[in-house]
């Protein structure tokens, strides 16, 4: 991982990767497509490196959001998670399906053309209407997954 966009974005900003921020980089790819929570991240971490402290993941995770590396999503369940952000001018952008009983986060990104021309009106029209500059957005759809509907209530 060490020629990653990551790294060059860290080193632009005159930021040390030290071992245990390499090592939470390692962990966060490793579990992709997975929305990991602190906590998490800290066990998987622990697991290599014994020596590491939540705190520091903490520090870590925050220091990697400032910096456009990682992004923060709330899907109300009372902990923040995280995923990488997608390297700059690749695809990669998705939106959320989150089962309101399991938990399970599904990334959705096979948007039919519909769906992107929707997306593209709206965000014309919410541009004009408030004479805001739109950069990006994020949508999350709460529900059922299907192996929830198909145990019942």
């Amino acid at each position: 991982m060490d020629d990653h966009w990551y790294t060059a974005r860290l080193k632009k900003h005159h930021i040390q990767l030290t071992e245990e921020r390499q090592l939470v980089l390692t962990v966060l790819a490793r579990n992709q497509p997975r929305h990991l929570a602190a906590e998490e991240i800290y066990l998987l971490a622990h697991e290599e490196k014994p020596s590491i402290g939540l705190a520091t993941v903490y520090r870590t995770v925050n220091l990697f959001i400032r910096h456009g590396i990682l992004r923060k999503f709330d899907f109300g369940e009372g902990r923040a998670r995280y995923e990488l952000v997608p390297e700059p001018g690749k695809p990669g952008h998705h939106h959320h399906l989150i089962c309101l009983r399991c938990r399970k986060i599904i990334n959705y990104d096979d948007f039919p053309e519909a769906e992107r021309t929707f997306l593209k009106i709206m965000e014309s029209g919410l541009a004009r209407r408030y004479h805001f500059h739109i950069d990006d957005h994020y949508i999350h759809f709460y529900g059922y997954c299907e192996d929830c509907m198909n145990k019942g209530s």
